[in-house]
């Protein structure tokens, strides 16, 4: 059997990169889809996954036609498009009273619309191919709500709703549908909050330390796994026990 191919957007981000990596480790071609504007971030990229099945294709996940022309390309270059990531998101962040419609606008396209552009266009092959595992990655603050982030809050806990209905319309085609949902992580975004706002944050967390982007990934290549055909429409929780729920 060919290797399967997946996409990841968000793919050179910090939590990306790290899916990307745990993908190509489970055998995967993996194409690491995101914003092309961004050339010294992009040249880091490759030297961190030199020697690995990945490859960088530029993208714009919030635009519904660059994403159907990244799935038409995929599908005509690897004949497949078995794995989707949507791992692309933004923070744009302040109170409801103070945010404007251009914030409002930017987190849920990036965030929430790029789930539909790249599942609406992925999700026809995979039915006709009997086979595929679409991931969501949603926020601990969807489940929980944040103050300043309304918007990402809104965005976060709408891809879960999105997942659970998705999962039920592919299911019997051999298509599931995902969604973890990362507490606080040692990305880049996080560790640039200062020290003490940080640390209150890590005292919230039951396990006492923050994630790291390695713990979500494998729970992605776990998800995407072919043996993992019975989980769909599941929302997996990787926060460290700061959000418990059924």
């Amino acid at each position: 059997m060919s290797r399967r191919v997946a996409v990841v957007t968000g793919g050179i981000g910090g939590l990306g990169t790290e899916i990307c990596v745990a993908l190509a480790h489970a055998g995967r071609s993996v194409i690491a889809a995101d914003l092309g504007a961004r050339a010294e971030r992009i040249e880091q990229f490759a030297r961190d996954v030199e020697g690995l099945d990945i490859r960088f294709e530029a993208l714009d996940a919030g635009d519904f036609e660059a994403c159907g022309a990244l799935v038409r390309k995929v599908e005509a270059d690897l004949g497949a498009l078995d794995i989707l990531v949507n791992a692309a998101g933004i923070t744009r962040d302040g109170t409801l009273r103070k945010m404007d419609k251009v914030q409002w606008d930017a987190v849920m396209n990036v965030n929430l619309d790029s789930v539909f552009n790249m599942c609406r266009h992925a999700v026809d092959g995979m039915m006709t191919r009997g086979f595929g595992r679409v991931v969501n990655i949603s926020s601990v603050n969807g489940q929980t709500g944040q103050f300043g982030q309304t918007n990402y809050s809104a965005a976060k806990a709408g891809m879960h709703g999105f997942t659970m209905a998705l999962a039920r319309e592919v299911a019997r085609k051999g298509v599931t549908v995902n969604s973890i949902s990362p507490g606080y992580c040692e990305t880049a975004l996080v560790m640039a909050i200062p020290d003490d706002i940080r640390a209150g944050i890590v005292e919230k967390v039951p396990v006492g330390r923050l994630g790291k982007p390695s713990e979500i990934a494998r729970t992605v290549a776990f998800l995407t796994d072919d043996e993992a055909g019975f989980i769909t429409g599941a929302n997996i929780p990787v926060n460290g026990g700061m959000f418990m729920s059924f």
